[in-house]
């Protein structure tokens, strides 16, 4: 599965290159000049030409600053590009101390902008990734959907504060979290896109559960990565056994927020005869299938017959 998306990937950039060599050599040129922000969790080398006792490595504070040797204010990092920094640090530093310096900034460590990827994937956990990318490149670097995925792809934006603010554009405040869902087919196929934010949560659901017992052949869990109707859900049960009441198949669906259920009845045949609709499943669902007192009398005295002639025979 994993290559698989990595395929579809690889299609699903080329088609987004294509459309995007519509766009002016101006655009184009800004998009390649577009260089990483520094963030809050990040380390920085910092060199100074001809100082190397200057040279340092710092951790961005929380506060968005880092401290530096000789400089007696803290310097503000965040969301400036390596080289935005390191004329800030050139200019402090030939304030009262150097003449004419030349700083070097280096992230070594970029931890601020982490993409996270958990549950049904081959390959969970943090991503830090430094540049713009698409919900299906972030599920290829998760290797792709694992074999106990199901149908439903939930991002979780969490308004992360590092995610720096530029000129004319807008972002939550820390404190929102927005959850949005996708169907996976659908991301993975390309018919659905969504450009990553760092901070945002990618969970891939398992495949969803429904519940079948009462008297079919094969009681349980039916696991579900595609919507599934109930007659699905009964043939996914191997079916039904003999004697059951087709009239009387109960839905049973927990009320949202209540641990409550409430139950809706369909009859088989009426489905059959496409009289009302194959009824689809949510997940959690519990399909009871009831099964007909007086045709399970009837088919234990059958078989009592049949063992009875069959020792009959037998003396014969």
């Amino acid at each position: 599965m994993g290559v698989l998306t990595l395929l579809l990937a690889s299609t699903f950039l080329g088609n987004i290159a294509a459309q995007d060599a519509g766009t002016s050599p101006v655009a184009s040129n800004q998009a390649q000049e577009k260089r990483y922000r520094i963030g809050y969790q990040d380390t920085l080398a910092i060199q100074i030409f001809r100082h190397p006792e200057l040279a340092q490595r710092v951790n961005v504070n929380p506060n968005g600053t880092i401290n530096l040797f000789r400089i007696d204010e803290p310097i503000v990092a965040v969301c400036k590009t390596e080289r935005e920094l390191a004329e800030e640090i050139r200019v402090a530093y030939q304030k009262d101390y150097l003449r004419n310096p030349e700083v070097q900034v280096i992230a070594v460590e970029q931890k601020s902008q982490a993409f996270s990827v958990i549950n049904a994937v081959m390959k969970p956990g943090f991503y830090f990734i430094n540049r713009r990318l698409h919900l299906l490149e972030l599920l290829a670097y998760a290797e792709g959907p694992s074999k106990e995925a199901g149908s439903r792809i939930i991002v979780a934006r969490t308004g992360s504060t590092t995610d720096c603010k530029m000129p004319g554009e807008q972002t939550a405040e820390p404190t929102d979290l927005r959850l949005m869902s996708f169907k996976l087919r659908d991301v993975l196929e390309g018919k659905t896109t969504l450009v990553m934010q760092p901070g945002d949560v990618v969970s891939v659901m398992p495949s969803d559960v429904v519940f079948v017992y009462g008297n079919v052949n094969e009681q349980g869990q039916v696991k579900i990565g595609e919507p599934i109707t109930l007659t699905q859900a009964i043939a996914s049960a191997k079916g039904l056994k003999p004697a059951t009441k087709r009239s009387n198949v109960r839905i049973l669906r927990q009320k949202q927020g209540s641990l409550d259920r409430e139950e809706f009845i369909f009859d088989l045949n009426d489905i059959d005869k496409r009289i009302v609709n194959d009824p689809y499943l949510e997940p959690n669902d519990i399909v009871a299938v009831s099964e007909d007192k007086t045709l399970s009398i009837l088919n234990d005295i059958k078989n009592g017959l049949t063992q009875g002639l069959s020792g009959i025979f037998y003396r014969f």
